[in-house]
């Protein structure tokens, strides 16, 4: 029985009746106990630099909205089970399908955190979650066990490309791989590499080559892992320029190199790129292209886009130069200029060089293409994650994730010669439907292989499955120099371990 009904803001109805209250959203029905709140944010020992979480919109009958109900329409509030405040930083970010990205970072320590969700004044789902601790911010040193880390991340046991990559090494001598390594590839001008070496979850290095500076980007992987993960002591040799080095053949016992692009003819073992790692560490922080924010600036609903396939980039390999080419013979199907030029001679038939465009702006376009620069084109993520169909040319090089990826599924493959791009863009153009669908795929790709959780997993995992091959305990050579861990006064970690608790039970014990 209603008792009663009140107008809201954007043609939305009020329904208070003697059980529950119900709203009208452009004339849907929507009970907010039925809306859906999931998500590794709201879990206390989930780790990462940003938690996040998701919110999806469900009308009265059960089925999700698809389109937006505005840019923030909840009020989301964040306490202690005790009353005490937080000191919690929160976005909400709207992936216009009825869904809803909730980030936040955490200043501080915490026993517990509870989550208000509210919706026009009433709790939605299950509203409010209570996270259980000890929960710390991202700069806390407080590891866990591996054990307890990896349950809690919900990692797998493995992926197919780190079993692919080590399958190849029955064990490693390190002694002997880093006289080979330094032998081989310490030319100055022409690689570089950094020795690693992991004990008692401190970090200590050595750099060789003179273009070194890259090693930030694995430093600040390293940091953040062990600042949540006691990771196995282990060693490692990282490559630090763009092209995977080991050219060896299986027979020929090639060295265990790391790269964060790997290639058919090579044999390094593959990390997620430093690109897709950096933004994920410096989420909410000083980038502002990353996985989460890309999800919620997709452009115009898949009607309302371009329907011209788009790039942008500079020289940086000779088919980029063919596509501009081909983009001025056929400017009504394809908007490709370049932005820089650095490799090869600028010919007047590339026309003129155009500045850069925000990342978000591609995503008014219905097509994307993706083609190689010096080694695999480090976007192919962020593209996949935009509401656009991204077209991939075939290519020898090759991210962590590529082989869990399915040509027609999740993108469309066309010739490394492009010669067949401009057939591919018309059956696209032809297959509207089946081109929407491919680039929802591909978006729900990101959404479940390429989120933080997935990138620390895939490192902890490589790490934990590498070491099991090292055949001596891995030793601090007398040259190396501790990386060491950032200082932030102002942080509050007050770390619990189950090593500590124990050891108070012990006390307790013996006092009594």
């Amino acid at each position: 029985m209603c008792v009663g009904v009140t107008k809201l803001a954007f043609g939305a109805l009020i329904f208070l009746t003697l059980n529950t209250v119900w709203y009208t959203i452009d004339a849907r029905k929507v009970d907010v106990k039925k809306f859906l709140v999931w998500g590794p944010g709201l879990k206390g020992n989930f780790r990462v630099p940003a938690k996040y979480f998701f919110i999806q919109i469900v009308d009265s009958g059960g089925n999700n909205f698809t389109d937006s109900i505005g840019e923030k329409p909840f009020a989301i509030t964040y306490y202690q089970s005790s009353g005490a405040r937080t000191r919690i930083w929160s976005q909400t970010l709207d992936r216009h399908d009825g869904s809803y990205i909730v980030r936040y970072k955490i200043y501080g320590s915490y026993d517990d955190i509870m989550i208000a969700i509210e919706y026009k004044g009433q709790h939605i789902a299950k509203s409010p979650y209570k996270m259980e601790g000890p929960i710390y911010q991202e700069t806390c040193n407080c590891p866990s066990s591996l054990d307890d880390w990896l349950e809690a991340m919900q990692c797998p046991a493995s992926y197919r490309q780190i079993k692919q990559d080590l399958s190849i090494f029955r064990s490693v001598d390190m002694e002997e791989v880093s006289r080979q390594a330094v032998e081989r590839f310490n030319q100055r001008g022409s690689h570089s590499l950094c020795h690693y070496v992991i004990k008692d979850n401190k970090i200590y290095r050595k750099t060789y080559g003179q273009h070194v500076g890259f090693k930030m980007f694995m430093d600040a992987i390293l940091l953040s892992l062990t600042r949540k993960v006691r990771l196995p002591d282990l060693e490692l040799f990282v490559n630090l320029g763009d092209w995977p080095l080991e050219k060896r053949r299986v027979s020929e016992d090639p060295l265990p190199l790391f790269s964060w692009c790997g290639s058919e003819d090579t044999r390094d073992i593959i990390m997620p790129t430093y690109d897709v790692t950096d933004s994920t560490l410096e989420i909410m922080g000083r980038v502002s292209l990353e996985l989460l924010s890309v999800q919620a600036n997709t452009g115009p609903v898949w009607e309302n886009k371009s329907s011209v396939a788009f790039w942008r980039g500079r020289d940086s390999r000779k088919e980029r130069l063919e596509l501009v080419r081909m983009s001025r013979r056929h400017p009504d199907i394809i908007d490709a200029k370049l932005t820089n030029m650095f490799f090869f001679k600028h010919e007047d038939d590339l026309g003129e060089l155009v500045k850069h465009i925000s990342f978000f702006d591609f995503f008014k376009y219905k097509y994307q293409i993706n083609i190689d620069g010096t080694v695999a084109a480090y976007r192919f993520p962020y593209l996949l994650g935009g509401d656009t169909l991204v077209l991939k040319q075939d290519s020898n090089y090759y991210e962590h994730f590529y082989k869990d990826l399915k040509p027609y599924k999740h993108y469309v493959p066309f010739k490394r010669n492009l010669s067949d791009l401009l057939e591919k863009i018309q059956w696209a153009k032809d297959h509207d439907k089946e081109a929407k669908q491919i680039a929802l795929n591909g978006q729900q790709f990101v959404r479940n292989h390429l989120m933080a959780n997935d990138l620390f997993c895939y490192h902890v995992v490589l790490f934990r499955e590498y070491a099991k091959l090292l055949v001596r305990p891995p030793k601090v050579l007398e040259d190396m120099e501790l990386v060491p861990m950032p200082s932030d006064h102002e942080s509050v970690c007050n770390c619990r371990t189950k090593v500590g608790a124990m050891m108070g039970v012990v006390h307790l014990i013996l006092n009594c």
